[in-house]
This record gives C-alpha cells, sequence and structure tokens, in this order.
C-alpha cells in the first residue's frame, strides 16, 4: 500500500510555489534595478564573477559544503512566495553595526576569516570548531522558513546549515544543562554602530533558550542562505534561525555556545523584559506593549506602508512542531 501523506497545515501544494525560474529571474531584474554601483558592491556577496583563487577560504569551505546541496522535503515550502535575495540581504537588524535596517554595508567590517565557535559550559565533551569543521561533521542541507520579526514584518528565506540538535549529540550536554546561552561577536574597535546605537546596553549580544527547544526538529544553525555563504549582513558565518519564535532570539555571528544549568541573560530580555520575553514565541493575540501583533507586513519593494498585510499565524505556523513545548 503506497504511503499516503497529508500536509501540514501551513503548506501549499507544489503548483501555488513561485517556480525557481520565476524566482531567478525576478531576482535578477531587482539586481539590476538596485543600480550599476550597488550591483559592484553585492558581488562578494553573492559570488559573480568569482574564480578559486580569489575566494577566502571561508567561501572555498561553503563552496565545497553547498556542492549538491538539497532541500528538506520536510521543509520545502510554505504559503507564501521566497523573499527577494535582495531584499532579504538589504533589509536587515544587526545593531552591533548600528540601529538601521540600511547597514548591510558597514556590517562588511565584521572579520570572518580564521573563526572559531567555542561550545562548552555543562557537556561532556567540550569543543572548539572552526567553520570547516562544522562543515564537515554535520550534514549541510537547505530548508524553507517563514522568518517573522517583532517588528510585525515578515520574510521567506531558504536558510542553509544544520540541525542544532546535531551539535548537541557531538558536545553530549550533562543532565543539569538546562539552558543555553548563545554570544555574538562583539569588538568595539569594530562594531562600532553599538557605541552609536546604544552605549548603555549589554554587549555582547547574547541569547538563550531551553535545551529542549534547542533539540526540536525546527532549531537550526545557518551557515548560508539562497544556497550560498552567509552574509556579514545577515549573520556570518554562524546564525541561529529559530522560526517559530521572534527574529531577535536568533544571535548572529556566534563566537560562544554554553550549555548552563539556570536561565541565562540576554540581550533584549535585560533591556526591556516587558517588551522582549525570554521565550518570544511569535503570539498574535499576545500584542507588543506598543504595537499589535495580530498581523504582518511581508517585505517586499517599495514602501513598507504598501507591503502586502497578512495575518499572524501562532508560533508562525509551526505548531504542529512546537506547541507541545509549550502545553
Amino acid at each position: 500500500m503506497p504511503l499516503i501523506r497529508v500536509p501540514k497545515s501551513w503548506e501549499i501544494l507544489d503548483p501555488q510555489i513561485t517556480p525557481e525560474t520565476a524566482f531567478l529571474n525576478r531576482r535578477r531584474f531587482m539586481t539590476n534595478l538596485i543600480g550599476a554601483g550597488v550591483t559592484a558592491s553585492l558581488l562578494p556577496l553573492t559570488g559573480c564573477q568569482s574564480n578559486a583563487s580569489s575566494k577566502t577560504a571561508l567561501e572555498q569551505s561553503s563552496t565545497q559544503a553547498y556542492s549538491g546541496l538539497s532541500r528538506n522535503p520536510t521543509f520545502a515550502k510554505v504559503d507564501r512566495a521566497i523573499t527577494d535575495e535582495a531584499l532579504a540581504t538589504k533589509y536587515n537588524n544587526f545593531y552591533e553595526y548600528g540601529g538601521t535596517k540600511s547597514i548591510w554595508q558597514a556590517a562588511q567590517a565584521l572579520p570572518t576569516e580564521n573563526w572559531k565557535v567555542e561550545v562548552g559550559g555543562l557537556v561532556k565533551n567540550p569543543r572548539t570548531y572552526d567553520i570547516d569543521d562544522l562543515y564537515k561533521k554535520f550534514p549541510i542541507e537547505e530548508r524553507v522558513y517563514r522568518f517573522r520579526c517583532v517588528e510585525a514584518w515578515a520574510m521567506v528565506v531558504p536558510w542553509v546549515g544544520f540541525p542544532m540538535k546535531l551539535l548537541m549529540a557531538d558536545v553530549e550536554p550533562k543532565s543539569n544543562a538546562k539552558f543555553v546561552r548563545f554570544t555574538s561577536f562583539y569588538d568595539p574597535k569594530i562594531t562600532k554602530g553599538a557605541s552609536v546605537f546604544s552605549q548603555f546596553y549589554p554587549w555582547p549580544y547574547t541569547e538563550g533558550m531551553r535545551i529542549d527547544e534547542m533539540a526540536n526538529d525546527l532549531a537550526f544553525f545557518a551557515t548560508g542562505l539562497y544556497g550560498r555563504q552567509l552574509p556579514k549582513q545577515n549573520g556570518a558565518p554562524l546564525r541561529q534561525v529559530i522560526p517559530w519564535k521572534y527574529g531577535f532570539k536568533g544571535a548572529k555571528s556566534i563566537v560562544k555556545i554554553e550549555f548552563v544549568e539556570k536561565q541565562p541573560a540576554t540581550f533584549w530580555n535585560t533591556i526591556g523584559p516587558n517588551e522582549y520575553a525570554f521565550e518570544a514565541n511569535v503570539e498574535p493575540d499576545k500584542p507588543h506593549p506598543r504595537w499589535s501583533q495580530a498581523s504582518e507586513r511581508i517585505v517586499g519593494p517599495g514602501n513598507s506602508w504598501s507591503w502586502e498585510t497578512r495575518p499572524t499565524l501562532p508560533y508562525n505556523g509551526y505548531g504542529e512542531y512546537v506547541a507541545s513545548l509549550y502545553s
């Protein structure tokens, strides 16, 4: 008897998905529209007109890791089109480099060569990985996820990376490890936007989650997007992607991962606990103190107030995977 797969409530039928050729043609159109000057500056991000001799070691590692890249069929589609790459890589929050959405140029100061990620705390096998280690040790795949910002805008991004639970299995958390803390790169000589945005904030940027949340199938470490290396403004070379939570829960440019017994202090929860909860799941019926979360604006071309508006989905549409964590 053939296996019948019942689609999840957040999936759509294949004919409704934007064809890859149409998506790529639209992306080329958007890139051309931006202008020759910006297009030239995008070359390091997209890998256009590059060759092996001009690539950094990180780019060469990612190129090898992404050859023959496959999209995980379980996470291959959502109920809307994938966001244009030119928009997803230009409309970003990264407060270490400034407080506006247009920080992609300033973020190019991030040094990604010889990147190390220290994993320790309450684990049996503490490790220090470089990015090449991660590419070799963990199978790299692509997943299409919704991305929902606490500011009520949303995207759909094809992330490249590996499930967080694979790293957990490698380091083996001890029985008293209940939470995980993630720390982002910070150097006041380089991340100059941090002091401009607010010198009084608790730098470096830290985030945290429960260990059972990290073990969930959806929890993902991204090393790339749109089939290529993660751009610096999107959190290169390693960032969290937790699609059922608001985007600020995804620490960028991770340098340290610590397994701890008690709930760790985190950046935004420390600044405004009444506005930025530690848990920060996408909950349409729980408004932010300064705006509603009942709807979201889909990032697109033109002025933000002209973007399509849609109802916000509980847990960003991933309740079937995560609702049991909070029952």
